[in-house]
Order: C-alpha cells, then structure tokens, then sequence
C-alpha cells in the first residue's frame, strides 16, 4: 500500500527523521490559514498524488510571498496532473501539502528497500539526489552505492559510515557524519516496525546551516502486513488506487489491471504468470493478472467475471484452470452458472486441466453457452487471440 508524502513525512517525524513544518491542505481557506500561521521565508505547495515526477508535471509550487498561497493552491487543486507514472489519463489533485522551503547546500538520494535476490533490507545512496535513481544507475551506476543489512543482526553503526564514507560526507561537511548515521538507524527501525517494502527520500538535503531533510518522502507498506497497522487503514486513499483492484481485494482475488485486451481469470499465481506469458506468445496482451486461489468456488468465479468484464479493453476472456484442490466439473459449474448470472457477450474460451478434466469440458459443452473448451494450453491461446481478433503487429509481420 502506498501513502501521500505527508503522511510519510508524519511517520518521518515520529522516527526522528527530520522534515520541513508542512501540512495536509484540501481547500483554499485551509490554504490561506496555514499560509499565514506558517510564516515561512519559503512556501512550497506539493500536488499530493501517488506518482512520481510531479514536480516535472508542474505539481510542485514555490512562493517567497504567503499571500500567493491560496492562488497557487487553487491552481492545483481538482487538477489532473499527468506524469510518467499516471499514464494519460493522469491523477485527479484533491489534497496539497503546504510546507516551509529549505535552503539547500546540497542534494542526496536515499532510500532503503527489500532485496529480493538476498532476501535482505538494503539501503541505496547516491550523491545525484533529486533525480530519478533509475536514469543515475543507468548512466553513472559508480553513483550509486549500496548497503545490505543482515536482519539478523541489523543496522550497526558501520553500515552508515560506510554509506557516509562512500558519499563523501566527511570532506563534503563532516558535521553531519553523525546525524546522518543516526538518522539511517531511524529509518531501519521505521522500515522493519511498520513492515514497509520501500522507504525513499529524494532529495535529502544538507541546508546551508548544516543540517539534514528530508525534502521528499515516499513510503510503500506490505500489504500481507497491514492487519498488524490498523493506523494504516485510515491512511488508504481509495481515490489513488484502480477501483478494479479495490473491488477485487474485497473479494478476496488477487487481481492486477494490465493493458491488454484478454482478460485473464486462473487459479494460482504462478499459472497466471505463465497463462500472461503464454498470451503474449499467442500474439496478443493479457489485460489483467487475476487469480481466483486454489479454492476456486462459484462466487469467486462470479466475482471475477463481474470485474473482468468492467474493464472496457476486454475484448475476450481466458480461463485457465487447475483443478487440484477442487473438482473440475465443479468449476465448470461455477463458470456455467455464472455466465448466465453476468450475461456474457464477448467470446470465453476455458481450458481445465486437472481432476474431472473431462467430466467439466463435457459440461462446458452441452451448457448451450457460447464458451470454447479447451485441453492443452497453447490451443486455448490461439482460441482466444483468434477469437478476440487483435494481434500484435509485429506478430503479424512474422507470420506473414
């Protein structure tokens, strides 16, 4: 789960991470109050939306005069700002964070996240702060220094020297050595207390009166962990999130909106991994990852139909299952069922695999439904990409 800035500023502060004096802004009266209460030399007025690059997108405001506050908050609030990372259609702004500017001497780039190949916390540093860590590593990747934590031991003083060290800290201004050795410790303990899987701040600043900030902050929490955080719950803001994945989570299916024009419904994470992939290689792309879990009932399925066919790029469906844990024929069931209950019209090619196979392919047959049975994996692709009628162009250049 993802959080605004500043409710990750928040969780900065009762970590002991230094950040400017700001606050959460929804309206323009709010603006023009906290503008005056503030009083900074500095004002800066943040979109607060979960996406990067928003200073790029005009999403970020800077004012030496409080009186301009509020007409630089009007100018951003209700707007769609579009960025890299929102795609075309962008995000609507409908809450800002207010803060005091900073005077900033110097820039760095932080951040502390789960390394999947090790299994370990590691934090990530480079002196390039302020521009994305993916452009810095992959034209100066010497810029980019990293420090694993043994979890079983955890952060000690001499990961952060190393981290010092490596950025030039002691010639650059040595009296931040131990600020910023503390104040890695701090950002440990708030990324292993909170279960988060992503804790960055870009830039952190040294100010010209020497002191650490963290001008920006993002913070991700593990989603299998947020029944330890119920404070995390009033965090969640529905309006960032994709309303698919919402109605999905509330159906217990694990669900991923794509870009594709076949959706996907399998039983198993790792088969609708492979279905994706195999979709791909029929041609065509997958419009969602969609799993329905090993207990796959008649209301799972339901429940994914219904979300599936909400997605307006879903020309054709693909299901895909597995029957281990449960019976074939009872999934062919649940999907017989609950195609008349959704009124399916967009073509449902279903490939079963598993016990009862056949018995549920049977079923699928004499159902009197529009909905191709299928054996092997790759024929049910082809059903599908040829049914749903779109492929790749490349896809067509090669095979003609």
């Amino acid at each position: 789960m993802n959080i605004h800035e500043f409710q990750a500023k928040q969780l900065f502060a009762q970590f002991g991470i230094p950040v400017p004096i700001g606050r959460e802004i929804k309206t323009l009266l709010a603006a023009e109050k906290w503008a005056a209460k503030l009083n900074a030399p500095v004002y800066v007025v943040k979109a607060q939306i979960h996406a990067g690059g928003r200073g790029k997108a005009g999403g970020v405001k800077l004012t030496k005069n409080g009186a301009e506050v509020p007409a630089l908050a009007k100018e951003l609030l209700g707007r769609t700002l579009v960025t890299h990372q929102t795609g075309p259609k962008g995000r609507k702004v409908r809450r800002l964070l207010i803060e005091e500017g900073a005077g900033i001497a110097k820039e760095l780039y932080l951040s502390l996240l789960l390394d999947r190949d090790s299994g370990w916390p590691v934090f990530i540093a480079s002196t390039e702060g302020g521009m994305e860590i993916e452009e810095v590593a992959a034209k100066s990747p010497e810029k980019v220094l990293k420090e694993p934590i043994d979890p079983a031991v955890g952060y000690q003083g001499y990961n952060g020297r190393n981290l010092a060290y490596g950025l030039g800290l002691p010639a650059l201004e040595p009296t931040i050595m131990g600020p910023f050795i503390t104040m890695l410790g701090n950002l440990y303990r708030l990324f292993m207390e909170k279960n988060a899987s992503l804790i960055e701040i870009n830039p952190l600043v040294i100010t010209q009166d020497k002191k650490l900030m963290a001008l920006d902050g993002k913070v991700s929490i593990d989603d299998n962990a947020l029944f330890k955080h119920p404070d995390f719950q009033a965090m969640r803001d529905l309006h960032e999130e994709e309303p698919l994945e919402i109605e999905a989570t509330n159906n217990n299916l694990n669900y991923v909106k794509l870009d594709g024009n076949i959706g996907c419904m399998v039983n198993g994470a790792g088969l609708a991994m492979a279905t994706m992939d195999v979709i791909k290689l029929a041609g065509s792309e997958p419009a969602n990852f969609l799993d329905v879990g090993g207990g796959a009932t008649k209301e799972t399925v339901a429940a994914g139909f219904r979300i599936l066919l909400k997605d307006r790029n879903v020309k054709g469906i693909f299901i895909n299952i597995f029957g281990g844990i449960v019976r074939c024929e009872r999934i062919a069931h649940g999907v017989i069922e609950s195609a008349k209950e959704v009124a399916i019209k967009i073509p449902v090619v279903v490939r079963l695999q598993g016990t009862n196979a056949e018995e549920g392919r049977k079923l699928l047959q004499e159902s009197g439904l529009k909905i191709e049975a299928a054996t092997d994996l790759w024929e049910a692709a082809q059903k599908i990409v040829a049914l749903t009628g779109k492929k790749r162009k490349k896809v067509e250049a090669t095979a003609s």
